[in-house]
């Protein structure tokens, strides 16, 4: 037993990098990318009754209605870029398809400095569109081609008080008209977005109409948090890896909503009502193109007849506050994980303490003291095991000298004197053990946490979600992720671990001794990568522990 600390120690090391493998890393990173998945076939479901909808019956009125069918449908019409500004983001719709080609969010940037771009949610590469119309079955030809025509001649629309809407109209050669309205808000990130199909063919249009939002596939194969396709089917949320999608590309159920997102931010599909019989469909197109689409039960839309199809659209922050207020369960998509339980509640109590004191890193700290206060009595129980322990240092020495030609009855003797002295040889070993799930879930929650992003402490701490650097190198740094600088945090961190190991009871075996005081330095290393706000977070708790363990050893000396 007198090795039990060392085999702790070194599980609870082993344990840090088998989780953090397990829940942070994406193992198969060099795996090739994915086959393109093949579309699925549209069975036959009971559907809703549509309305009618005679041939030749007008077309509603807007602010701007084409004039003609041959303006609605003509194949030469030159697609419009229209810019709608909203207080909070800044999109911009095209004629063709009749989706957003552009999502600026107008109260976050792309980086820390205040010059920076502010943050696109759609990338620009390859002219990217989303929020894209189809059927599953394709049986509406050219529709995935389709150049609609916008209900308003300007080209800026300005949203400040009050709710206006845009339509977007296409009609096929074959007389069926495709209406897309978006009802844009001047106080939320949601959108509300009506599809109205109106049949003027001579056929019947069974399919699956579905949403598609369109992004790159996530690129970053050591992110820690998730980033990709979500969706809310069956009350579970369902987060599929890029790497998954060749396996299984469709899933079905009650679907509250569909999302692609990354580590702060999220488009997401909303349907209403939420239908029982609807689908998450994913597509892989090219080597980095990711299409997520929602798909709604088969409908049958009859000659002279129209259905529409409601929908709200979230492009903004996964922030819990904003996702709270948006409804429809969006909060959902703020995953921790395991550790949810524990990092919610440390996510709202971060933000009340914002709300006092408008510093992020002084927040954090007083989140740090609160978690003491709470795992005071057991670290007090601990230390004062540690304590014990270090005076029965000369007789456990007594004993290693007396029997250290006879390992088992030196272990008997040894157990025996825990015995006599009421004392538990892990005790001190407890404080630790505790806090590994305190320290995931707030590592999650310092990672994910939009409040953080680009949150300043003092100094050179400019970004609380990003590791510290004092000063900025051109050279690499072995064991570091650039930028490459000096890790202040992270080295003042590791010399509170070096002192709090100092305190504890010395092991018995020199050689076990000197691997103990390893232990301070391979911390400083896992953490060196690591945000400096959960370095933060560690580097108070651990000043916390070393004065609480001062404070029992002198007590019980």
């Amino acid at each position: 037993m007198e090795q039990a600390r060392l085999l702790i120690a070194i599980v609870l090391s082993a344990l840090i990098f088998l989780l953090w493998q397990l829940f942070f890393v994406d193992k198969d990173a060099n795996q090739q990318a994915v086959k393109k998945t093949e579309q699925p076939t549209v069975k036959e479901e009971q559907v809703k009754e549509a309305k009618p909808y005679p041939k030749g019956q007008d077309l509603a009125a807007h602010d701007r209605v084409p004039t003609s069918e041959k303006e609605i449908s003509a194949p030469t019409h030159i697609p419009r870029n229209i810019k709608v500004d909203t207080p909070l983001y800044q999109v911009q719709l095209s004629e063709k398809g009749g989706g957003f080609s552009s999502f600026i969010l107008k109260k976050y940037r792309e980086k820390v400095a205040k010059d920076s771009p502010l943050q696109e949610l759609i990338p620009q590469k390859d002219s990217i569109e989303t929020v894209l119309l189809g059927f599953a079955g394709k049986s509406l030809p050219g529709l995935g081609d389709a150049v609609f025509s916008a209900s308003l001649n300007a080209d800026t629309v300005s949203i400040q008080d009050a709710a206006q809407k845009i339509t977007f109209t296409w009609k096929s050669d074959e007389g069926v008209v495709v209406e897309k309205t978006y009802n844009f808000f001047p106080d939320s990130y949601l959108i509300g977005l009506d599809v109205t199909i109106k049949n003027g063919s001579d056929r019947g249009i069974q399919d699956k109409l579905f949403v598609a939002l369109n992004s790159l596939a996530p690129s970053d194969k050591r992110m820690y948090g998730f980033e990709g396709p979500s969706a809310l089917i069956n009350e579970k949320l369902e987060e599929i890896k890029i790497k998954d999608i060749a396996e299984k590309n469709t899933y079905t159920g009650k679907v509250t909503w569909v999302a692609v997102q990354d580590r702060y931010f999220m488009m997401s599909v909303v349907p209403d009502p939420v239908e029982e019989e609807a689908a998450m469909r994913l597509l892989l197109k090219g080597d980095d193109l990711l299409e997520a689409q929602y798909l709604n039960p088969a409908g049958d839309i009859r000659p002279g007849t129209q259905h529409t199809y409601h929908y709200s659209l979230f492009f903004g922050p996964k922030s819990m506050q904003v996702l709270k207020q948006a409804g429809h369960d969006l909060g959902e998509a703020l995953n921790f994980g395991w550790f949810t339980v524990l990092a919610k509640p440390c996510v709202w109590l971060m933000n009340r303490l914002y709300s006092v004191i408008p510093n992020y890193g002084i927040a954090i700290i007083i989140l740090t003291i609160l978690i003491k206060l709470v795992l005071w009595p057991l670290g007090s129980k601990s230390y004062k095991s540690m304590s014990e322990m270090k005076k029965i240092q000369p007789l456990m020495k007594e004993i290693r000298e007396k029997h250290k030609n006879d390992k088992k009855k030196m272990n008997e003797e040894v157990m025996g004197l825990y015995r006599t002295y009421k004392i538990n040889p892990l005790g001190g070993c407890l404080p630790m053990v505790v806090q590994l799930p305190v320290f995931f879930a707030l590592y999650r929650m310092l990672y994910q946490a939009i409040e953080l992003r680009h949150a300043p402490f003092f100094l050179w701490i400019d970004d609380l979600s990003a590791p510290d650097r004092l000063f900025h190198f051109s050279f690499s740094i072995p064991f570091m992720e650039p930028p490459y600088g000096i890790p202040v945090l992270t080295i003042i961190m590791g010399a509170t671990m070096l002192l709090q190991q100092k305190m504890s009871p010395p092991m018995g075996d020199p050689t076990q001794a000197k691997m103990m005081m390893f232990m301070p330095l391979i911390f400083t290393f896992i953490f060196i990568n690591f945000s400096s706000g959960l370095v933060l977070y560690w580097l108070v708790n651990n000043i916390l522990s070393i004065s609480q363990q001062y404070y029992i050893q002198k007590k019980f000396a």
